[in-house]
């Protein structure tokens, strides 16, 4: 597999899934008047009120507001992690809703990646295998060589053989981005990347972020209650209230 900053491959190929072109301005990401309830005893709680929301394949969009206000659930929900109590998602303009849990879990192997605060890497696997992991799901085998890339490529590519415990916060994100990456997702979905690492270990996990964004032509949608991360989004969603209640633009 050629490095993702490798100029001869063009986006579509690196970002394409299967056999499905990529078309400029294309959503990859549709949400209309998404809600989510809970009850408790006799009482309804409402998390998610009415969500609106597109997002272009390529494009990236930062989610901020305060602890409670329906970041986490909304990103739960878009990706078909949790059933909504009314309103629609679709990736790729497949409608979750249609799914059922075995469809969903095959389109979220097949079209989106995830990045978790707290890594979320199996610890009996080395960081080679953990980043084979979505691979071997979909049935596909013999791509250690695109996974010890990708590896090198975000600087671990000493670390192949080393389980999680003996890597530091920093490379187990890095070991998580690569295993994000590994199956050219057309989405990814990233709650809080950089929330259990200090400043001077976040700084290049961003960079990654962004980069691997631009050069495999991944949409980006990630939680953050850090303003600088989120600034570096084309656009910023504002929740508050369950709601969104602000958005910005930044140029491209």
């Amino acid at each position: 597999m050629p490095p993702i900053s490798d100029p001869a491959v063009s986006t579509t190929a690196l970002a394409s899934v299967g056999t499905d072109a990529r078309t400029v301005n294309r959503p990859i990401l549709e949400v209309r008047s998404l809600r989510k309830t809970y009850r408790n005893g006799g009482h309804e709680l409402t998390v998610l009120r009415d969500i609106d929301l597109t997002l272009e394949e390529g494009d990236t969009c930062a989610i901020i507001g305060p602890s409670g206000s329906g970041k986490t659930t909304l990103l739960g929900l878009c990706a078909g992690l949790d059933d909504a109590s009314a309103g629609t998602v679709k990736i790729d303009g497949q409608p979750l809703e249609t799914l059922d849990q075995d469809a969903r879990a095959a389109l979220r192997n097949r079209l989106v990646g995830f990045v978790f605060q707290n890594f979320q890497l199996i610890p009996t696997l080395t960081a080679l295998e953990n980043v084979l992991v979505p691979l071997e799901l979909r049935g596909e085998t013999g791509r250690q060589q695109d996974a010890a890339e990708l590896l090198k490529q975000v600087g671990l590519g000493e670390r192949l053989d080393h389980y999680p415990l003996q890597l530091s916060g920093g490379e187990q994100q890095r070991v998580a981005l690569a295993r994000a990456f590994i199956h050219r997702p057309k989405i990814l979905f990233a709650d809080e990347p950089t929330g259990n690492l200090d400043a001077e270990t976040s700084g290049p996990i961003v960079e990654m972020l962004f980069r691997l964004n631009r050069e495999a032509g991944t949409a980006l949608v990630l939680v953050t209650h850090d303003p600088s991360l989120a600034a570096k989004a084309r656009r910023v969603i504002k929740m508050g209230g369950g709601a969104i209640i602000g958005e910005e633009e930044h140029a491209r």
